[in-house]
Order: C-alpha cells, then sequence, then structure tokens
C-alpha cells in the first residue's frame, strides 16, 4: 500500500500530530537497532516518522535501506529526507522516482548542510543550490508528494538576518511546500516569536516545533553549537547538577522536553517532532502519551 500523505493529516486534523526523527546507521547491526527503538516507541502512537539524508548526503542509501525496512515493518507514515547535496539534477530525479516508486508520498526537502571539510556550501556541479529548487522539482515530477521543509526560530546560521532568513522560508512554501519543521530549541518563547513574524510576513503555513530531551549536559553543550541554538541557564544547571548520572540526567532532560511539549499543545501548536536521536527512551513514551491523552480522546 502506498504511504498516506502527511498533508491529508494536517488537513483532517482534529489533534495535534506526533512524529519522530531517526538518521541512517552505516551497519547493518546500527540499522537493526534503530528498527527495534522504532519499533519500541510506536506506543507513543507518532503519526509519521522521518529519515535524515545524512551529513552531506553521506548516507543517502542507507536511509533509502531503513526507509525501505521501515515501510515494510509498518512503522507508520515514513518521511524521507531529501538534500541537494553531491546530486545533479538527474540523479535527484532518479532519487525522487526511486522514493516515489517504492511508496514515498512524503519527502522533507533540504539544501542540506556542506560536505564534511567545506565551510561554506556550493551546488553540486549541474545540481541545485536551494531548497525551494528542490521543493519545485519534486512537485513538478510528483505533484501528489507532501513535501516539508526545515525552518529555523533562531535563525539559520547562514542567514543576514531573522528577516531574510522568514523570506527563504517564505520562498519554499511559495514553491509548493505543505508545511515546516524547525530546528530544535529549547526555550519556547523563541519559537512563539519565530511564528508571530512568519504570520507577520503572511506565512499561514503549519509550522511544527521541533525537540530534542537533552539527556546530558555534553550532549545539550554540543547540539546546542552546532544547531546554533541558546541553551537556557536553568536547563544547563539542573543537567549539571546531575552530572555524573546517566538516568538523573536523562529524567532532567525528559522533563523539560514534557514541560515544553505540555506548553506547546496547550497553545494550539499543529504537532511535536522529537529528536530522538535513534533511542528508545523508555521514559518517554508514557511522557508522550500523558502530554497528548487528551487530544486523542475521539
Amino acid at each position: 500500500m502506498a504511504n498516506d500523505t502527511i498533508e491529508h493529516l494536517i488537513s483532517a486534523r482534529k489533534r495535534p500530530l506526533l512524529s519522530f526523527e531517526f538518521f541512517p546507521p552505516k551497519t547493518r547491526d546500527g540499522i537493526e537497532k534503530t528498527i527495534r527503538a522504532a519499533e519500541m516507541m510506536k506506543s507513543a502512537s507518532p503519526d509519521f516518522v522521518t529519515i535524515t539524508y545524512g551529513a552531506g548526503g553521506s548516507t543517502h542509501l542507507h536511509s533509502f535501506e531503513l526507509f525501505n525496512e521501515f515501510f515494510n515493518r509498518g512503522i507508520g507514515l515514513v518521511m524521507p529526507h531529501l538534500t541537494c547535496v553531491g546530486a545533479d539534477r538527474a540523479e535527484l530525479i532518479e532519487t525522487i522516482n526511486r522514493f516515489y516508486q517504492r511508496g514515498a508520498r512524503n519527502i522533507m526537502a533540504l539544501r542540506g548542510d556542506p560536505p564534511e571539510g567545506n565551510r561554506s556550501f556550493a551546488p553540486f556541479r549541474g545540481g541545485l543550490r536551494h531548497a525551494s529548487e528542490l521543493v519545485t522539482l519534486i512537485k513538478d515530477i510528483h505533484p501528489e508528494i507532501c513535501c516539508a521543509v526545515a525552518s529555523y526560530p533562531e535563525k539559520h546560521p547562514e542567514a543576514e538576518s531573522m528577516d531574510q532568513d522568514i523570506l527563504n522560508l517564505k520562498t519554499k512554501l511559495v514553491a509548493g511546500a505543505t508545511f515546516t519543521t524547525t530546528q530544535l530549541f529549547f526555550d519556547n518563547q523563541n519559537y512563539f516569536n519565530f511564528v508571530d513574524k512568519c504570520r507577520a510576513c503572511g506565512i499561514y503555513h503549519p509550522v511544527i516545533p521541533g525537540i530534542l530531551p537533552a539527556v546530558s549536559l555534553r550532549q545539550a553543550h554540543r547540539i546546542a553549537e552546532m544547531c546554533s541554538t541558546r541553551l537556557p541557564p536553568q536547563l544547563e544547571a539542573n543537567l549539571k547538577d546531575a552530572e555524573g548520572d546517566n538516568e538523573a540526567m536523562a529524567a532532567v532532560g525528559i522533563q523539560w522536553a514534557a514541560n515544553q511539549i505540555s506548553k506547546l499543545l496547550a497553545a494550539g501548536v499543529p504537532g511535536i517532532h522529537l529528536y530522538i536521536l535513534n533511542r528508545a527512551k523508555t521514559a518517554l513514551a508514557p511522557v508522550l502519551n500523558r502530554c497528548f491523552a487528551k487530544y486523542r480522546i475521539p
């Protein structure tokens, strides 16, 4: 059975959506562990899952393999990522068709990060420069595919200003994307401010917030630096107090994420997208079920 579209879920929704993001491991053992993690997290009833394309497009073959495994095992609606990195137009078309023929009807269209060792993005020879061009290409080939794009509540690191970044987002949405999922953030006010600026710019597409449970101080620092997001002093202090006790640090991160999710849902967000880093956090599923409980009553 072909994948349904997330666009349909959004248009028909009577409740906020829940989605998880996975990345493709480079080994068969890693893929099996990721599959087990995804199956364990099914108890939280995600509406869809996404699969990244690897830094610099480095794991695109593994991305397709993981998509295939998720699809075969009924993990749910699966949205593979696709980037402009390391491929010309013909190769991108081949990849789009390959996903489509296997049943994909949802694609997260991204420009992608520069390949490792490169400090700035340069389009591949004969390739695309912007995510908006990739959205246009996907929709030209298969108009029924639901495209999503990324957005940045604290600004993309390469953008000259927040205003310019929001205009870039608008270009991607006008090209045919249905919704946007944000980069992770630890302070909900950054998300609310960002959505207000989007609306002021005429963007009315769903903006799904991206949340990552920080399970250690080291991870939080690394992620914050990598994603150019600010780490709230209180979260940093809480993680520091629990340092040395892995379970205590994980509990701090999950509780912080739970508070974020509860307040976001109360504010009427269209969904929650969780960056779970391929780990089935056994404490996370019941937390999600509690957060979403009242929204899942028929």
